[in-house]
């Protein structure tokens, strides 16, 4: 299986992945890899639903997304992955999935988050996560649209003193 794109974003499928993160990511599978998403039918069926023509979206526990991308039948797969959050990314790393860049795009905000950016915020858990993933030497880019310029998400958590 080859990976088209990675990408944190709590919303997974929404308009900008579905209109322009696909197009520039020449995927034509999507992966939406959450336990909870997974667990949850009502979510699950929407996230699938809002898949553009012609690209089949799966939503899957972080488990068998690993299973998936190690197993050979599906080697024909390029495959953009959406995660909600860092924690799931460096679970799917540490299960075998081989990623080399992390595009940061959406994390709203929850009761004792930090704003990072007008699109990103977080928690100590999420940068734990996000240094862990650093360490292992994954590009860690933060672009909310396609045309916006990378920005080093490990600049910007120091920048603010949050590492």
């Amino acid at each position: 299986m080859e990976i088209s794109f990675v990408r944190i974003d709590d919303r997974l499928i929404h308009g900008q992945v579905a209109t322009v993160w696909t197009k520039e990511s020449g995927c034509n599978r999507i992966f939406a890899c959450s336990d909870e998403v997974a667990a949850d039918d009502l979510r699950k069926q929407l996230v699938i639903q809002v898949s553009p023509p012609g690209i089949k979206a799966y939503v899957l526990p972080i488990a068998k997304a690993v299973e998936a991308y190690k197993n050979p039948k599906f080697d024909s797969f390029k495959t953009l992955f959406l995660f909600t959050n860092p924690t799931d990314v460096l679970r799917a790393v540490e299960g075998g999935i081989d990623i080399n860049s992390v595009n940061v795009g959406g994390m709203c905000f929850k009761a004792g988050d930090k704003q990072i950016t007008n699109a990103l915020c977080m928690n100590e858990v999420d940068i734990e996560a996000f240094k862990k993933l650093h360490e292992k030497g994954i590009e860690l880019e933060v672009r909310k649209l396609a045309k916006d310029p990378k920005i080093d998400l490990m600049d910007r958590l120091r920048e603010l003193k949050l590492i």
